[in-house]
């Protein structure tokens, strides 16, 4: 445009608003392209790992290691709620804490819920390890009420000790 003008018969503030429009375009689409770009950065950013609760959550099935009743258990885990399940005589409803940053991770469950005969386990608390590995999960509980906490997952030496193996289950919606 510029170009075509005459420079004698142009008035110095046109040609000054026609650079000024050209250096906001440009500076336009460079905020433009930098906004696009920062967004772009944010939506490549991989969530955070799930937390110990998270990875509990869904349903699973397995049993007893070395049990040869070979009972199969079930246990779903929502939220903090974690129900337990061997049968009509054998169930119990717990609200579970899952502290962070212990090795083994441990799980606390107090017993709210119960079969019928089962009503003395009522407020007693079951500590735990646990470990989770892609759909198998692995618990050893101590279920006597104590706050004794497991420390590792070999149940070789009857302490009390017994050991859950299970696998997740798909539950159909």
């Amino acid at each position: 445009m510029l170009r075509e003008m005459n420079p004698c018969h142009v008035h110095p503030t046109r040609i000054v608003s026609h650079l000024t429009g050209r250096w906001m375009r440009s500076l336009g689409l460079l905020a433009f392209g930098l906004l696009l770009g920062l967004q772009a950065g944010c939506a490549t950013k991989p969530p955070p790992p799930p937390t110990a609760l998270q990875k509990l959550q869904g349903t699973w099935s397995g049993g007893v290691l070395n049990d040869r009743s070979k009972a199969q258990y079930t246990l779903r885990i929502s939220g903090d709620s974690f129900h337990f399940h061997r049968d009509t005589n054998f169930w119990f409803g717990t609200t579970i804490t899952v502290p962070a940053g212990t090795e083994p991770q441990q799980l606390f469950a107090t017993i709210h819920t119960a079969a019928p005969g089962q009503e003395n386990s009522l407020g007693k608390r079951v500590a735990a390890i646990f470990q989770v590995e892609e759909d198998n999960l692995i618990i050893v509980a101590r279920g006597d009420g104590g706050d004794d906490v497991p420390t590792g997952f070999d149940v070789g030496g009857d302490e009390g000790l017994t050991r859950y193996e299970l696998r997740r289950v798909a539950v159909p919606r």
